[in-house]
């Protein structure tokens, strides 16, 4: 673990990382432009991480393109980041908007994060639909019926290997949102019933209008600024900041 925090502590790597924890592949030459750094550069550290085993490589026509290798991977970069911040915290600076926004909401690799991801997590719990403990998660009986009637698709793909459900602590919270197949689909879900919109080349997700509604009707999350019903203000979901995307 040491080694790999090092390894992921320049601070260009780390830039190009942040940029595929969003899911997407992308080749060398994108990810030399969100690091600001020359090709070069970027393909020598991308080659050492293909090496180390974090990253995926495959080759398509004329390109390369880049992912992060698995999603334990991805929850092992978001683990080391939390914990970077909560042992060297950062020197105060002005937030901007992109940084609400990011904290807000936004997806570490193929599930939510951030405050929303965060609240979702803590409304399953506290009806009940799932138990998290430790690096572990379980879904109740009720959770399946919830989650089932949401659409989330929770019987288990052939031949996978990726785990159902746990927690995975979130670097800007500091506290848990919901990774693994069930994390997954949660997200999943959420986007096709067009709740949630996700920026262009950004981990930034933004609520839409629907979203806005659907996620206090399913979820009991208020995101209005007004308070979130009593059962969900002890785990601390209330006053969540909204940032809605203009109607089309």
């Amino acid at each position: 673990m040491v080694e790999v925090a090092a390894l992921v502590g320049d601070t260009g790597r780390a830039t190009m990382l942040a940029a595929l924890m969003g899911g997407q592949a992308l080749t060398a030459s994108e990810l030399a432009s969100r690091a600001r750094i020359s090709r070069s550069t970027a393909s020598g550290h991308l080659g050492k991480l293909v090496r180390a085993r974090l990253l995926d490589v495959t080759q398509k026509r004329r390109n390369r393109y880049y992912r992060i290798a698995s999603p334990l991977i991805a929850g092992m970069l978001e683990g080391i980041k939390a914990v970077a911040a909560i042992e060297v915290p950062q020197r105060h600076q002005p937030r901007s908007i992109g940084d609400d926004r990011l904290r807000f909401a936004r997806t570490c690799y193929d599930h939510l994060a951030g405050q929303l991801g965060v609240a979702i997590a803590d409304a399953l719990v506290a009806e009940g639909h799932i138990v998290l403990a430790g690096d572990g998660g379980e879904v109740t009986a009720s959770g399946i019926n919830f989650l089932s009637a949401f659409g989330a698709a929770l019987g288990p793909k052939s031949g996978g290997r990726r785990i159902f459900c746990r927690p995975c602590l979130d670097w800007s919270e500091r506290r848990h949102h919901l990774a693994g197949h069930v994390g997954a689909e949660i997200h999943r879900c959420c986007l096709e019933r067009g709740w949630l919109r996700r920026d262009r080349d950004s981990r930034i997700v933004r609520v839409t209008p629907a979203g806005q509604i659907g996620l206090r009707k399913t979820f009991g999350i208020d995101l209005s600024g007004g308070r979130a019903p009593a059962h969900l203000r002890a785990h601390g979901v209330m006053n969540l900041c909204l940032w809605t995307s203009s109607a089309e």
